[in-house]
């Protein structure tokens, strides 16, 4: 049983830049997904950024350029480095994993979320 622990949210300026962290513990499929997504309130729940099983990074085209995923080699940590924020970035970020994860960035596919970190920025 995987678990999934966020952290690094905070409150920033527009401009400013944050990186978030996610500590995975427990059992790990052969062929796992990770994402990022958020969730502003009374909005639906956006893919930002995710791993596929291949190892290939997929990102959201409103933080492309800005938003970068990474994992260390180790495979136990993802992080989504931040720059250039803007009010509009504003959420709960959650981190996720899945099996086999055909489309990273939809919710759906993934069945293991950690609890959120807060990004605020003004």
């Amino acid at each position: 049983h995987v678990q999934l622990v966020e952290s690094g949210g905070g409150s920033v300026q527009t401009g400013g830049s944050l990186r978030l962290s996610c500590a995975a513990s427990g059992y790990h499929h052969s062929a796992y997904c990770l994402a990022w997504f958020r969730q502003a309130p009374g909005k639906a729940r956006e893919g930002v950024a995710g791993i596929g099983t291949n190892g290939v990074a997929t990102t959201t085209d409103s933080v492309k350029g800005r938003f970068t995923i990474s994992r260390d080699s180790a495979k136990t940590t993802l992080f989504l480095e931040m720059n250039s924020l803007k009010p509009d970035d504003t959420a709960m970020y959650y981190c996720a994993t899945g099996v086999y994860c055909a489309n990273v960035l939809s919710p759906s596919e993934y069945d293991t979320w950690g609890q959120g970190t807060q990004v605020t920025v003004s």
